[in-house]
């Protein structure tokens, strides 16, 4: 009898699981519908986003390599493709204009990023391992600094630097371009040393390393990802400059690439300088595009080390 009741039991839930089994697979297809969706959703957006980015890139490529008579034919690719824009500026009228303000712009950005770097290291360890009244407040105010207008500086700048001797010259702009590089490198590498282990520094003293031992043998090695993460995004910051550097020069002795687009000329009165303008912005815009190639593993090491707390 018993039997009997259990093989009922068993043949009235076989549909039921059936069903179960039935609707687990519609609901596992209709989950792999949704992800393929969503997949394809993020791809037509990653590709609309890059299409918007690179666009502009794109039609001053296009730009630097017409004629002077396509630039006004509004098409987008040259009729004839042209080097006469690079040859301006590399061999031609412009050549010291331009060669000139590249080397002003290499020099003063790796200057001001070196010091940034460098100082930066030595206030974010002291913040994020020392505990002293204020730290908190010296952290706001760097991010304050670095969202500060900077075309309300120039003003109190010019007159200032007129006056102590530094307008027009490489100190000039260095000390200048600290003020955007150093505030934002010292909130970037605070994040970075509060994920080292304060217990490797302790372990480095009681080997008998002093202080300053520990600091440079256990601890910045550990945070070089976020120290060469810092330094890239502190020479963009120097490089990309503009108002400093039409604002605080007056002449070729220290006039960076930026400013230096604003005082290209054509041929003629007659003839805009949007070729060779192009081709300036291309050729300046290539050391950016190879630091991000070359050492983008290490840029994305750095932003991960600092991303996450462990």
């Amino acid at each position: 009898m018993s039997i009997d009741a259990s093989n009922d039991s068993r043949a009235s839930r076989a549909p039921h699981d059936e069903e179960l089994t039935e609707q687990e697979r519609e609901g596992q297809r209709k989950a792999r519908r949704a992800q393929r969706n969503t997949t394809l959703g993020w791809w037509v957006l990653t590709v609309v986003v890059a299409v918007w980015c690179l666009f502009p890139v794109a039609s001053i490529l296009a730009t630097s390599f017409k004629t002077p008579g396509d630039l006004s034919n509004g098409q987008f690719l040259p009729t004839e493709w042209s080097g006469v824009n690079y040859s301006e500026i590399l061999v031609g009228d412009s050549r010291e204009l331009f060669l000139t303000a590249l080397w002003n712009s290499i020099g003063i950005s790796v200057i001001a990023t070196a010091i940034a770097v460098v100082l930066a290291t030595l206030c974010a360890y002291a913040i994020a391992r020392l505990d002293f009244p204020g730290k908190r407040v010296v952290l706001t105010v760097s991010l304050m600094v670095s969202m500060f207008p900077v075309i309300s500086l120039v003003t109190p700048l010019f007159n200032m630097w007129r006056t102590l001797g530094l307008y027009d010259t490489w100190p000039g702009l260095i000390i200048p371009y600290l003020s955007l590089t150093l505030p934002i490198s010292i909130w970037t590498l605070t994040a970075f040393f509060q994920q080292i282990p304060w217990e490797l520094e302790q372990a480095a003293q009681v080997d008998g390393a002093t202080p300053l031992q520990a600091f440079r043998k256990a601890i910045v090695p550990l945070a070089l990802p976020g120290v060469f993460t810092t330094a890239i995004i502190a020479f963009f910051i120097a490089w990309n400059d503009f108002v400093y550097g039409i604002s605080l020069t007056s002449t070729e002795a220290a006039r960076p690439v930026p400013a230096a687009l604003a005082f290209f000329s054509g041929a003629s009165q007659f003839e805009s300088p949007t070729g060779a303008i192009s081709a300036a912005a291309i050729i300046v815009t290539i050391p950016i595009v190879l630091l991000v190639m070359f050492f983008q593993k290490q840029i994305v090491a750095g932003l991960t080390s600092g991303a996450v707390k462990g």
